[in-house]
């Protein structure tokens, strides 16, 4: 299954741009209008961002989404086979702003939301900064496609962990932490057990959020920074990085996680057609037990650390 997958989107990776694009087009017209991939859940998540729209404005958010959405796998498949000049000129970012950490040979920890394109974004840093480049990445049930992905994934010497608490994920931490790297999470995934989940509010709903960054944060003392992936046109990227922290540790409990919602809640707001509106972000929903869990200074029953 492996082999065939890979055949199939290796030569599939080989057309030039404006051929994917045409084939993107025509699944388009296949997800969206006509078999509507999650299109409940979509709209659904869109009433929940912005109650303040009309249904038509936010239908029209969803077609802009459908594009990105399918662009993405499709420009996803052209790091099989693409150079790294192509990916430098399409992916652009303020990498400089790692420099200084990097001269004092430090490490840093870079927290983003699931905006497009971030699997360009993954090679592309890779390329970019001096940094030994981790992702911390959520395994795919099906063996092929994740065989798939961390090849993908590892093209451009990123260094993959899994974001599981095995034996060989410590083994692998322990050896990247021998090297200047640079951690990054996708710090917006839904936790796997809410109960030990930070609680705060994403757009004025209780939302879980996993621990996992903010911890290996603070554990490490990793100075870190926020980063949005903007869509400059169809094609081209820019990943913009902002330092939301040199002291982790410095942070009450929880307070790190809420930086960064409000930044990934400002970042969609800018960038509403750029964000993973198909994922189930609000599947889980809050429970008075997980009272002490909650970071958010909006309501009256907070945990009381904040």
């Amino acid at each position: 299954m492996y082999a065939l997958l890979y055949g199939f989107l290796f030569l599939l990776s080989l057309l030039p741009m404006k051929v994917l694009y045409a084939f993107a087009d025509g699944l388009y017209f296949l997800i969206y209008p006509v078999f509507g991939y999650r299109r409940k859940v979509v709209m659904d998540n869109l009433k929940i961002a912005f109650p303040e729209k009309t249904d038509k404005e936010r239908q029209a958010i969803a077609k802009r989404f459908y594009h990105n959405f399918i662009d993405t796998f499709i420009e996803t498949t052209k790091l099989l086979s693409c150079s790294k000049q192509f990916l430098k000129k399409r992916f652009s970012g303020n990498w400089e702003v790692l420099d200084e950490a990097y001269s004092r040979n430090q490490s840093v920890q870079i927290h983003l939301g699931h905006n497009f394109n971030w699997e360009w974004g993954n090679a592309a840093i890779s390329l970019a900064i001096p940094h030994k480049v981790a992702v911390v990445y959520m395994p795919i049930q099906n063996k092929a496609m994740n065989r798939l992905f961390l090849k993908l994934r590892s093209r451009a010497g990123t260094h993959l962990l899994p974001a599981t608490p095995t034996e060989a994920f410590r083994t692998s931490l322990k050896q990247l932490r021998q090297h200047t790297h640079a951690l990054i999470f996708a710090a917006d995934q839904s936790p796997g057990d809410p109960a030990k989940a930070y609680w705060l509010n994403l757009f004025n709903k209780p939302t879980g959020f996993v621990t996992g960054p903010e911890k290996s944060a603070r554990l490490n003392k990793l100075p870190v920074f926020f980063t949005v992936i903007s869509k400059r046109k169809r094609g081209y990227y820019h990943a913009q990085m902002k330092l939301a922290t040199n002291e982790p540790r410095s942070l009450k409990e929880g307070e790190l996680t809420l930086m960064f919602v409000r930044f990934l809640e400002e970042t969609i707001r800018e960038y509403p057609d750029n964000w993973l509106w198909s994922h189930r972000r609000w599947k889980r929903e809050w429970k008075p037990e997980y009272e002490e869990m909650w970071i958010d200074t909006e309501l009256a029953t907070r945990a009381p650390f904040m």
